[in-house]
């Protein structure tokens, strides 16, 4: 049995049962409820016409259900790790202008945008340790998630984060091409803690996280990212930008 690394010095070895089963057993977000209840209704409907159609709407309300799945993460606790917001691909790593509705200025910050596609996990999490600075909500456009132009375009929920070293962390929810609503739990002055959960999107979207000037990313295009888990940045860290290749 391997261990899991906590980022604090510790190497927890999973041996309990409800460990070992964590991957099959997972709790399911509260906004999911309706849409899994709409989903099992129709494939009642559809097993009444025709049971095959039934068999087909069941394997919908399993899809539904697996979308809204809302498991816990062992996020690395040591000071100035930022950590994924999202589960998904690394779709880029960029230097961009931050939403102007957060008041961060023009400057080019490093970005890291993460695309979620339907079979992904879609509850979102925190970056970074800090206060929530500013709220604000965008509406816009259901561009693929996938552009680049979509960061600038669609509509999206913008959240600013402060450290307690005050800087500033930019996090966005962006809607994708079949996503049509974003949830965003926070509210201004919150206290927040990496990996603790702040929304979800539903239906294919892209979240980026932008970091402070100076800051190198340690994501690399093409990567699978955890939501919580996966450390994309070390505040305490100077280094080169990392590289990835296939292997």
């Amino acid at each position: 049995m391997h261990g899991r690394y906590n980022g604090c010095g510790k190497d927890d070895t999973l041996t309990s049962p409800k460990e070992i089963l964590q991957p099959l057993i997972f709790p399911v977000h509260r906004a999911g409820w309706p849409f899994i209840l709409a989903f099992a209704a129709g494939a009642f409907v559809l097993w009444l016409v025709w049971s095959p159609l039934g068999v087909v709407g069941a394997a919908l309300t399993v899809w539904c259900l697996f979308f809204f799945r809302d498991p816990q993460r062992r996020t690395p606790t040591r000071p100035g790790l930022v950590v994924s917001p999202a589960d998904g691909v690394v779709q880029m790593v960029v230097d961009a202008a931050p939403p102007p509705e957060l008041d961060m200025g023009t400057e080019l910050l490093p970005r890291i945008s993460i695309f979620m596609n339907v079979f992904n996990c879609h509850v979102n999490r925190s970056p970074i340790d800090g206060r929530v600075v500013k709220l604000a909500y965008r509406p816009g456009k259901f561009l693929n998630a996938s552009l680049d132009k979509a960061s600038e375009h669609n509509e999206r929920q913008a959240v600013r984060i402060r450290s307690s070293d005050g800087r500033d962390f930019a996090c966005v929810q962006i809607a994708g091409l079949v996503a049509r609503r974003i949830l965003c739990d926070l509210k201004p002055d919150q206290e927040i803690r990496a990996g603790e959960r702040i929304g979800m999107i539903r239906f294919g979207s892209r979240v980026d996280v932008y970091l402070p000037k100076g800051i190198t990313p340690m994501a690399v295009p093409g990567q699978l990212a955890v939501a919580g888990e996966t450390v994309l940045a070390d505040l305490t860290r100077d280094e080169p930008a990392w590289q990835g290749e296939i292997r």
